[in-house]
């Protein structure tokens, strides 16, 4: 008899549902039996502010070392969590079908934010939009898993999230207001997730192939090449957002100030498969513009400001 595959997940609630959900799309698929392995990572177990990890991999790097290792066949990511430079020993065997990318503007009624509103977020990209949109608003920053987060509406007057996290705890209420990507552009690959296996596992590699979706795949590698070419991390205030639009691939990037006071964009248009091409053209276009001085004084903000704030896992 076959043994079931492992596959490595976060404990969070969040993390627990997506790699279920994987877990039971590859069985469909395969007919191949998946067992879950929860486990911790550096950004579950730490108060720290996400900034003092360095950005890169805070919730991942627990569970690729033990696939690294063998301890598991697979391992499920919030693909916009993972650091763009690759693991030569692992790959990305998988991105399924990604759920709603937008960001969710929830509130304690629905109703929308009055002047001087208190908003908690902890993403410097969703806080850039935010006080560029609505100048008078305060932007309180907060971490913690999706239901304390939640918690927090009634004492804040609203709280961001991602529209997938909420979708997929089946959270999505009267409260919550999806904001079109237009409006607030999001992070990249945000409402996809990555199931990577080892490089040298060609059989896992088969049996992920079957909940593989090629669209999505496309539309995470434009967004995530925008992010690479900036060089930036996945907490620097950088959105961007691919979409097919009449057969062309239709990627568009942001750069910001963390105050709000500087946004820029750009778009490129082109075929389907030059995902990765499109996306470092947008990339180049914001840099000709100002891109890298405005990440620089984000960076150093983020160093002389952390904004502490208690983590138990999440990064919807």
């Amino acid at each position: 008899m076959t043994e079931p595959l492992r596959l490595g997940t976060r404990r969070s609630t969040l993390a627990v549902i997506q790699a279920r959900l994987v877990a039971d799309a590859v069985t469909r698929a395969s007919g191949r039996a998946v067992e879950l392995v929860p486990m911790s990572s550096a950004g579950d177990e730490s108060a720290a502010p996400i900034a003092s990890f360095g950005s890169v991999g805070v919730f991942v790097a627990a569970l690729r070392e033990a696939l690294a290792r063998g301890d598991v066949d697979l391992v499920v990511h919030s693909y916009k969590d993972l650091p763009t430079e690759p693991d030569p020993r692992l790959r990305v065997a998988a991105v399924p079908i990604r759920a709603d990318e937008r960001d969710a503007l929830v509130t304690r009624d629905g109703a929308s934010l009055p002047e001087g509103a208190r908003v908690g977020t902890g993403s410097p990209r969703r806080a850039a939009q935010l006080l560029a949109a609505r100048p008078g608003i305060e932007v309180v920053p907060l971490r913690g898993n999706v239901d304390s987060r939640l918690g927090r509406v009634g004492e804040l007057d609203a709280v961001v999230l991602a529209m997938a996290g909420l979708t997929r705890m089946g959270l999505v209420d009267h409260r919550v207001t999806p904001l079109p990507v237009d409006e607030l552009v999001p992070a990249p690959a945000q409402g996809a997730l990555a199931v990577e296996c080892r490089v040298d596992d060609a059989p896992t590699h088969t049996v992920l192939a079957a909940v593989e979706h090629e669209p999505s795949r496309r539309a995470v590698t434009a967004e995530r090449a925008v992010l690479a070419e900036l060089n930036a991390g996945c907490t620097a205030p950088v959105g961007a957002h691919a979409a097919l639009v009449a057969g062309e691939l239709r990627v568009t990037g942001l750069a910001a100030a963390e105050d709000g006071s500087a946004v820029l964009r750009a778009t490129e248009c082109g075929p389907p498969d030059s995902a990765a091409a499109l996306g470092r053209a947008v990339a180049t276009r914001l840099r000709a513009d100002g891109a890298a001085d405005l990440l620089a004084a984000a960076a150093v903000a983020d160093i002389a400001d952390p904004r502490g704030v208690p983590v138990t896992g999440g990064s919807a």
